[in-house]
C-alpha cells in the first residue's frame, strides 16, 4: 500500500506538478490549497507525511502546525516545510519539522527528504 502524503500548497501549479510527480513515485497524495483545507483533510484521514508551504492565504503553514499540535499534541506525522523564504527555518525546526526545503528546489531533493523522513520513522 503506498504511503499517503498530504500536500498543502497555495500555488495550484506547484500543487498539481508535485501531485503528478509524487504519484509517479508510488505515493498516494491528498491536496489542500491552504491551512484550513489542510486541517480538514488531516481530520478526514491521517497521512503518513505532510508537505507544508509556509506562506498561504486563510491559514499559513505555521498556524496550521500550531493548530494541528493543539488538536493532536501526540501526533508523530513527519512534516516537511516547503517555502520560498528561509526566514522561519529555526522556528519550524523547534517545532519538530523533519526537513525544510527552500524554493526553487529540485524534485529529486524533495524526494530525498521524503525518503529520509520515512526511514527515520521506520527506525524510530
Amino acid at each position: 500500500m503506498p504511503k499517503k502524503i498530504l500536500l498543502i500548497e497555495d500555488d495550484l501549479q506547484v500543487l498539481e506538478l508535485l501531485k503528478v510527480w509524487l504519484v509517479a513515485h508510488d505515493y498516494s497524495v491528498e491536496m489542500a490549497s491552504n491551512g484550513e483545507e489542510g486541517l480538514r483533510k488531516l481530520r478526514e484521514a491521517t497521512p503518513d507525511l505532510i508537505i507544508l508551504d509556509v506562506y498561504m492565504p486563510r491559514m499559513d503553514g505555521y498556524s496550521f502546525l500550531m493548530k494541528m499540535r493543539e488538536e493532536n499534541p501526540l501526533s508523530k506525522i513527519p512534516i516537511i516545510v516547503l517555502t520560498g523564504k528561509d526566514k522561519m527555518r529555526d522556528l519550524f525546526e523547534m517545532e519538530g519539522v523533519v526537513a525544510y526545503v527552500v524554493k526553487p528546489f529540485s524534485p529529486e531533493e524533495l524526494l530525498g527528504k521524503i525518503k529520509q523522513a520515512f526511514e527515520r520513522g521506520a527506525a524510530g
